[in-house]
């Protein structure tokens, strides 16, 4: 689903815009997702499982994306460069359409500007324009604390704990929280 771009201003005075994913976009978001996945544990993956991202991959993501009427995927873009991203996504089945699933990612140097707020007031906003929808869903792996806080910022709670969810090279394992927050219609 596409939506209008956002243009907004940091915390440090620069401007930021969140917009739908296009073709010149493309190898900004390879960059993005090996440079995050590296600089910290709590991203889905590590750098080297990044290499199967091809750019032909990638616009055929985007497209699925853009084009589809339950998701949509936003990058945040400073300066030109891509910093970050998020994603929801809206249940279409009967049972399930009360609930829209989120998820964000941003490279450190553009943590502490603001940018996960203004991307969740944006999710938020999107949840609340359809009426079905009733929660939000997340999930954050044990020690991100720093997602956690702006997580409850938004008015997130944990609901659950997935033991052993995740395991690091090193053998250590982590748990994975899940969080909601409710939509009052």
């Amino acid at each position: 689903m596409r939506i209008q771009e956002i243009e907004f201003r940091l915390k440090d005075g620069r401007s930021a815009v969140l917009r739908c994913a296009g073709p010149e976009d493309v190898e900004g978001t390879l960059h993005y997702l090996r440079v995050s996945a590296g600089e910290t544990e709590f991203i889905l993956r590590y750098p080297e499982e990044c290499d199967k991202y091809t750019p032909e991959g990638e616009l055929a993501f985007f497209e699925r994306f853009n084009d589809s009427p339950t998701d949509v995927m936003l990058l945040c873009l400073v300066d030109g460069v891509v910093a970050g991203n998020c994603h929801i996504a809206f249940n279409s089945t009967i049972k399930t359409r009360h609930r829209a699933s989120v998820a964000i990612a941003l490279m450190s140097e553009y943590w502490n500007l603001g940018i996960g707020t203004k991307m969740f007031e944006v999710m938020i906003r999107l949840a609340e324009e359809r009426p079905d929808v009733t929660q939000m869903e997340l999930e954050f792996v044990e020690g991100n604390h720093r997602a956690r806080h702006l997580y409850e910022k938004m008015g997130f709670r944990i609901t659950g704990v997935k033991p052993n969810a995740f395991r690091l090279k090193d053998g250590t394992m982590l748990n994975e929280y899940s969080m909601i927050r409710e939509i009052k219609r």
